[in-house]
């Protein structure tokens, strides 16, 4: 295999996610007066230290991290001063943390990454699809073929490019498992999940990177550290540089009309956000030294991002401001194809203490 070692077997998943004696309610769909759907997951918060303070379901679910992943894996190529050896601007670092929707500003700035470090559209290895913005603005996109610098991980996979030149490791192959570059990046997501590396469960993500499993709880800690302290003791500035420029250009992290855009404009810096597929969601509160990380068990958008809303109001850092600009993710209207309003989607989860709340009876349709 290209990406994983062929020596070395993927660990048992001890943790299933599928396990839905793991999960505990989340959101729920609601038609008429009636219940339709509930999406069940899973929710855990940490302090900087890794110590749980709330959760709901399993707060040690193996969990992919998915792109929520991507702070992390610019990590390496920040703390080695890769960002001044090419001169990228504060946009261009945010791009490297991004699922970006290909809009053509984005697209514009990915060039001008690989341009510095002398690299081009053909060393993206991270495949192409139709730019994401199409998608968020309701919009049929155009016909393929499709660019690979619109593709949502193009930043991420354009700063993997610029360290392999900084250190003059090959391109071809970057994306390999034992390539430099990845096991650098391994190191680095062991460090701020507090997973050992050996322990990290390895798999291939969508833009064909390595990507790791490790229990949400560890996924929490990563962000809580990522929006801690001004220095780092293992990475020194580059995670506060890193965070800095994703509260700063949050339109550069995901884009318009999307969800992380809209949580840091509300979180005005203090909260360092990033979505995953697959439901993942992790985020950071600097003012109260907080991470959280959510995973809804049928990976489904849709139960995500009310439960996000409802999580960050329970934990009482939504402000007047960050609820108004936060309604219409909260509680998500429902609508046929003639545009009628037949439900919403909103929030039933509970936060309860460090302990695990599991639950596996459906909700009541009065909440």
């Amino acid at each position: 295999m290209r990406v994983l070692p062929a020596t070395r077997p993927i660990p048992a998943l001890t943790h299933p996610v599928s396990g839905a004696d793991r999960f505990a309610p989340l959101a729920e769909v609601v038609r008429g007066s009636a219940v339709e759907s509930t999406h069940f997951g899973a929710v855990a918060v940490v302090d900087r230290r890794g110590h749980l303070v709330r959760s709901a379901g399993d707060p040690n679910t193996l969990t992919f991290t998915r792109s929520a992943l991507k702070p992390l894996q610019a990590l390496p190529f920040s703390a080695q001063g890769g960002i001044e050896r090419f001169g990228f601007s504060a946009t261009q670092v945010a791009l490297m943390c991004a699922s970006h929707s290909g809009e053509p500003r984005h697209v514009a700035a990915v060039a001008d990454m690989l341009g510095r470090c002398g690299c081009g559209e053909t060393d993206l290895q991270c495949g192409s699809h139709a730019p994401g913005y199409y998608e968020a603005l309701g919009e049929v996109p155009p016909a393929p073929p499709y660019t690979p610098l619109a593709h949502n991980c193009s930043g991420k996979h354009a700063g993997m490019l610029a360290y392999c030149v900084q250190h003059g490791h090959a391109k071809a192959d970057y994306l390999a498992y034992e390539h430099p570059l990845q096991r650098s990046i391994r190191r680095a997501v062991a460090c701020f999940t507090g997973v050992a590396e050996e322990d990290l469960v390895p798999g291939i993500d969508g833009c064909s990177a390595p990507n790791y499993a490790v229990p949400l709880a560890a996924l929490a800690t990563a962000f809580a550290r990522l929006a801690g302290a001004d220095v780092d003791p293992d990475y020194g500035t580059a995670p506060r540089r890193l965070a800095d420029a994703m509260v700063a250009h949050p339109e550069m992290v995901s884009g318009e009309r999307r969800s992380d855009l809209a949580l840091m404009q509300a979180g005005r810096g203090d909260w360092v956000t990033k979505i995953g597929a697959e439901g993942v969601q992790a985020i950071g509160i600097r003012s109260h030294g907080l991470g959280i990380a959510l995973k809804v068990a049928d990976g489904q958008k849709r139960g995500l991002y009310p439960a996000i809303v409802a999580v960050l109001e329970q934990l009482g850092v939504v402000d007047g401001s960050a609820r108004v600009a936060l309604a219409s993710w909260g509680r998500r209207e429902v609508r046929n194809y003639r545009g009628t309003v037949t439900g919403e989607v909103r929030p039933v989860v509970v936060l309860g203490s460090g302990r695990p709340q599991i639950s596996t009876g459906s909700t009541a349709s009065g909440r």
